[in-house]
């Protein structure tokens, strides 16, 4: 996702620092979708490269968004030290998927400057940005998030602070129930997704789309939201016993899917 993120900004002619442990596999990551853009005429990956730089964020950066895995502790240890180093009037995003961006503000020195902006896989294809705003969301805020949105050719949708958000919360529903229906033999992944895909215009069906997502992650989140919202989220024992299993998707070759 953060490597994504990093290569939309970078086609729209920006400069873009990432910050990654794993520098040369971002880096890595980030030509070969530049390398795509190009042959669809989209940028000058040579030129585009020029304006990416690995390191730490700059103090200078009107906007840094945060792309690490969905733990709440790690989310907010990335987020405080990159607001200690940024100035008053940068905005703070987290691209979380359903975590709570009240009780991540909560942490933080400004809590108003930080906003979602939920980007979707893969990021250079999907349109759509998730926008998510609390009580203390001040309108410039969120109009610079509409500006980021617009700069990327996203269409975005604003969503007030609640588990889930709107996406998460319909998508992850949705992909729960289709195992369930794996689970007790209704029919094969293959033939749920493709009634989706072809019965209701789902441009990918919700198996194939968890194991493009991560299976563990899609875990995560159904236990973040069974917590929150109650029994209609809890996770199937099917997708328990796969990421036991080390049955992720298409990161670790197999999930309802061979990859």
């Amino acid at each position: 996702m953060g490597s994504g993120i990093a290569q939309v900004f970078l086609t729209r002619g920006d400069h873009v620092t990432v910050q990654e442990p794993e520098a040369e596999a971002a880096r890595r990551r980030i030509t070969e979708g530049l390398t795509i853009a190009e042959s669809k005429g989209l940028t000058d990956r040579r030129e585009a490269l020029g304006r990416l730089v690995m390191g730490k964020v700059p103090p200078d950066a009107e906007l840094v968004v945060e792309a690490v895995p969905e733990d709440p502790a790690l989310k907010v240890e990335v987020l405080a030290a990159a607001e200690a180093g940024l100035g008053e009037d940068a905005v703070l995003a987290t691209n979380t998927s359903s975590l709570s961006i009240g009780e991540l503000a909560a942490a933080l020195s400004r809590p108003e400057r930080l906003i979602g902006l939920h980007f979707f896989n893969p990021v250079p294809v999907q349109r759509l940005i998730e926008i998510v705003v609390t009580d203390v969301t001040p309108p410039a805020v969120l109009e610079r998030a509409r500006g980021y949105a617009d700069h990327l050719g996203k269409t975005a949708v604003v969503v007030h602070d609640s588990p889930g958000f709107a996406t998460s919360r319909l998508g992850v529903l949705l992909g729960l129930e289709a195992i369930r229906m794996v689970e007790e033999g209704v029919a094969t992944p293959e033939d749920i997704d493709t009634a989706m895909t072809l019965g209701y215009g789902h441009p990918m069906g919700p198996l194939r789309l968890g194991d493009l997502v991560g299976l563990d992650v899609r875990l995560a989140i159904a236990e973040y939201l069974h917590a929150r919202l109650g029994p209609r989220f809890e996770p199937p024992a099917l997708l328990r016993r796969k990421v036991a299993a080390g049955e992720l998707g298409r990161k670790s070759g197999k999930g309802f899917y061979e990859w």
